[in-house]
């Protein structure tokens, strides 16, 4: 999978895109984000938790995350893992004019 060209993918979509890598057990608790997320594994294992649900992705599945909603993501892994966050660019409950 070619970063540059997801990103340049994820930004023609209306998202920004960061790659994040997290070492074994990393957990990111309870974050809630104004604007819908995806998070997209690219290597190792993750476990995304959101609304009572918890999903175990593959390398190149999304997770969305609606805005509003809290969420945690882990690397349940025993190996360091990378993932892609992408964030709309604006609010998901913005009204357009």
């Amino acid at each position: 999978m070619e970063q540059t060209n997801v990103a340049k993918q994820w930004a023609g979509r209306g998202f920004s895109c960061a790659i994040w890598t997290d070492p074994p057990w990393r957990v990111w608790a309870d974050f809630v984000h104004d604007a819908d997320e995806i998070v997209m594994l690219i290597d190792g294992e993750i476990e995304v938790s959101f609304r009572g649900r918890t999903l175990h992705p593959q390398p190149g599945e999304e997770a969305l995350i609606p805005a509003g909603t809290s969420h945690t993501i882990r690397n349940i892994g025993k190996t360091t893992n990378h993932f892609i966050t992408v964030t709309a660019l604006r609010a998901a409950n913005r009204n357009p004019k």
